[in-house]
């Protein structure tokens, strides 16, 4: 088996919440392999800048668009555009989704459970439901969920955050076993501790909070989890990771993590 082929030249790659953080370095990892890129973000000025520089580096197509996930109606027109540009995309990259709030389920914002619920979950599973029968119409692609390691085990605060993540895993699993019988694969990549601005949203804006969570450790990158993204989508067709953990070494599990002391 020989991973170390590019078999994601020429291909077409969707992925959602581009603008920034994983996403973003998703774009810059598969536009570097020679794949063409459908972009989507709320941010549409930052999805602008991305858009040039990648045609800039790489050539290839990049189409940007600014889509909501939370927007069912939206999901469906940006649908109906994909089908009518691409037909349908390769691999599809659920990636949009975030954390808000850090707290007791008792105490918890409204705003911020809805925020992550619908971002997360609902999303997820209306990008999924309007794109994905475009890939089996034509019997092909890859679905790449990212989920998190708060899919895998619940720690102190994360109630409903850790709620959204399992059911990430859920519905890969879910997915999974609904499309048996076709040649989609899924998978999904589970991340530990990443320092993108996750942890800005999560402390609605408070870069001192949002800097402690990676304190004493070197954390994961945006482009660590778009390598393990590419390694998933570039094995050969017959193989599939349904799900692969992914923590910085310091890091063994949301409570085990190595912090070095200041000097």
């Amino acid at each position: 088996m020989n991973s170390a082929m590019n078999r994601i030249k020429g291909k077409q790659v969707l992925i959602t919440g581009a603008s920034s953080g994983i996403g973003e370095a998703c774009a810059r990892r598969f536009a570097a392999a020679g794949a063409n890129l459908f972009l989507t973000a709320r941010r549409e000025d930052r999805l602008g800048r991305l858009k040039k520089t990648l045609e800039k580096d790489h050539g290839g197509t990049v189409r940007v668009r600014r889509l909501d996930v939370r927007d069912r109606k939206a999901v469906e027109a940006f649908s109906a555009e994909v089908a009518s540009e691409i037909t349908a995309p390769d691999v599809l990259v659920n990636n949009a989704g975030l954390a808000s709030g850090l707290g007791k389920f008792f105490e918890g914002d409204f705003e911020d459970w809805d925020k992550m619920i619908e971002t997360n979950v609902t999303g997820l599973l209306n990008v999924s439901r309007f794109i994905v029968p475009l890939m089996v119409k034509r019997n092909e692609g890859h679905i790449v969920n990212i989920g998190s390691v708060a899919g895998h085990i619940v720690y102190p605060g994360g109630n409903v955050y850790n709620a959204s993540k399992f059911a990430v895993r859920a519905l890969t699993q879910a997915m999974s076993m609904d499309l048996v019988g076709t040649k989609i694969r899924v998978s999904s990549i589970d991340p530990g501790a990443v320092e993108t601005e996750f942890s800005v949203v999560r402390f609605h804006g408070d870069e001192n909070k949002a800097n402690a969570v990676y304190k004493g450790f070197k954390p994961l990158t945006g482009g660590d989890i778009a390598e393990a993204v590419y390694f998933v989508v570039n094995l050969p067709e017959h193989v599939n990771v349904l799900e692969m953990v992914v923590m910085p070494t310091a890091q063994r599990s949301p409570f085990v993590l190595h912090r070095e002391e200041e000097e």
